[in-house]
């Protein structure tokens, strides 16, 4: 089984791109900040490489911010290449199958939360209604 969970903050906007392909998919990445702890109770932070494709894609990048706090499921995915060198790289990324707001940012005023919280949970209905995960690239 191949199940991942994390929460954390955005450390930069999403950043999207579109396939090339008969039908344009959204790929879109951003990276998580996720705090863990030590068996010493040390407070370590670990930066996540998250991929999201067609609508989850797009709805990341329409409604995620740097410094949001989203909850991320998804599976690993380790890409692998070689460079011209012939040295070999390997990246380890979560692709997601589902992310949702676990937060606001730290720059929020109060005025605004509850407008943005009113659309940020309309849009993550529609995400859940729709499909798209049947279509991922590997």
């Amino acid at each position: 089984m191949n199940k991942v969970v994390l929460m954390g903050r955005l450390t930069r906007d999403p950043e999207v791109r579109y396939s090339q392909s008969e039908t344009p998919m959204a790929i879109t990445r951003y990276t998580l900040a996720v705090k863990n702890y030590s068996k010493n109770n040390e407070q370590n932070t670990d930066f996540i490489d998250i991929i999201a494709f067609n609508k989850q894609g797009e709805f990341a990048e329409k409604y995620l911010k740097k410094g949001n706090m989203v909850v991320v499921s998804g599976r690993l995915h380790q890409e692998k290449w070689e460079d011209e060198e012939k040295g070999r790289h390997s990246k380890i990324e979560v692709v997601v199958d589902e992310q949702q707001f676990a937060g606001y940012s730290r720059n929020h005023k109060e005025g605004e939360v509850q407008q943005n919280a009113e659309s940020q949970i309309a849009a993550a209905e529609t995400i859940e209604a729709a499909d798209g995960v049947d279509n991922l690239p590997y």
